[in-house]
């Protein structure tokens, strides 16, 4: 069995969803030795989230933030935790939705991710700052 931990730091991006494939995999380069087992990604912040969807249109990205930034809005009158801006309260709604983890088959020392997939770092903060990942993968 084979074991890889890495820690990655993932300078600021702005607000919005921002595939992360290319930065999480250059992380674990020695995932090449594994034929099957499982990768996880997992984010160490309650105001960033991870997920996985379409990795070629740029626009699915865009419609992501538009859609959560309706469906959680900013300023709702029934928030009580505001004291670190109107877009924090937000954030750890929209965060608690997506998860703070993914989880992926690595197959012949490649993630399995389907043809159009990658692994998207959803920033929900204006001004989030830089996020850290705990990247671990496994397998024979």
């Amino acid at each position: 069995m084979i074991f890889i931990q890495e820690n990655l730091r993932i300078e600021a991006v702005s607000r919005g969803f921002h595939l992360i494939t290319g930065e999480v995999l250059s992380a674990i380069p020695d995932i090449r030795n594994i034929k099957k087992g499982m990768l996880q990604v997992f984010i160490q912040h309650t105001s960033a989230s991870l997920t996985i969807n379409e990795n070629a249109d740029p626009t699915v990205r865009q419609d992501f933030e538009s859609h959560f930034n309706k469906m959680v809005p900013e300023n709702a009158p029934y928030y009580r935790h505001t004291y670190e801006g109107s877009d924090d309260m937000p954030a750890h709604i929209k965060a608690s939705l997506l998860g703070p983890s993914v989880m992926i088959p690595i197959s012949n020392g490649r993630p399995a991710l389907g043809t159009w997939q990658g692994i998207y770092l959803c920033e929900h903060r204006d001004y989030g700052g830089s996020r850290r990942l705990v990247v671990t993968a496994w397998g024979e």
